[in-house]
């Protein structure tokens, strides 16, 4: 693997990551067998997914995790 075409490392750390997830995408669009998903991984996302539909109540979003984490500096 050569050399980048651009630097980025210039780019902020939120652009870094959705510059990783543009090119996660990309791959699994051009060819979604080409990452292959261990049989535990997709055990453990169905075991969540129900326990989410059964517990939809139980859930935080992502704000409300995110001021708990901020209120325990």
């Amino acid at each position: 693997m050569g050399r980048p075409a651009f630097d980025y490392r210039n780019l902020s750390i939120e652009q870094r990551l959705e510059l990783i997830g543009e090119i996660w995408d990309s791959i699994v669009e051009e060819d979604g067998d080409a990452v292959p998903i261990p049989a535990e991984h997709i055990a453990e996302l169905e075991r969540r997914l129900a326990d989410e539909e059964a517990n939809p109540h139980d859930s935080v979003s992502w704000e409300e995790l995110k001021k708990k984490l901020e209120r325990r500096k």
